[in-house]
């Protein structure tokens, strides 16, 4: 059951590069800045992407967000996505977390579902919910 919204993040993409044409397979670089439960805090992740058969898109990926006073949350995830109009794209997956954060302990090892869009111009925003 989704719970609470624990976190919204804004960015833009950085980088990316191929790793491989058979399959097609892209491995892309952000950052982000946002909150989660309320904390303001900037992110960078890594995710690399594979093309499948029928067009959808296969991701897995990590990163780390850290607060103003450098704490840190990590994070490891996977998803499904589907390109969209002028070179967007939309993911939707789930997110496992890991902190020693005192404001952000509720984050320590939990789940969460995330919606991830990407436009045309590299510009994320990211939401995540906590998965009960």
């Amino acid at each position: 059951m989704l719970g609470d919204k624990i976190g919204e993040t804004k960015g833009k993409r950085l980088v990316r590069r191929v790793l491989s044409v058979e399959p097609p397979t892209a491995e892309v670089s952000f950052e982000d800045s946002g909150t989660m439960l309320g904390v303001p805090v900037t992110g960078i992740g890594t995710y690399r992407s594979e093309v499948r058969g029928d067009g959808s898109i296969y991701g897995t990926g990590q990163g780390i967000s850290t607060t103003e006073e450098g704490e840190a949350v990590t994070w490891t995830g996977t998803g499904l996505g589907h390109f969209g109009a002028g070179g967007s794209i939309s993911y939707r997956g789930m997110l496992f977390m890991r902190t020693t954060s005192q404001k952000l302990g509720r984050l320590n090892n939990a789940c969460a579902a995330f919606e991830y869009e990407v436009d045309g111009n590299g510009n994320t925003v990211a939401q995540t919910w906590e998965w009960k």
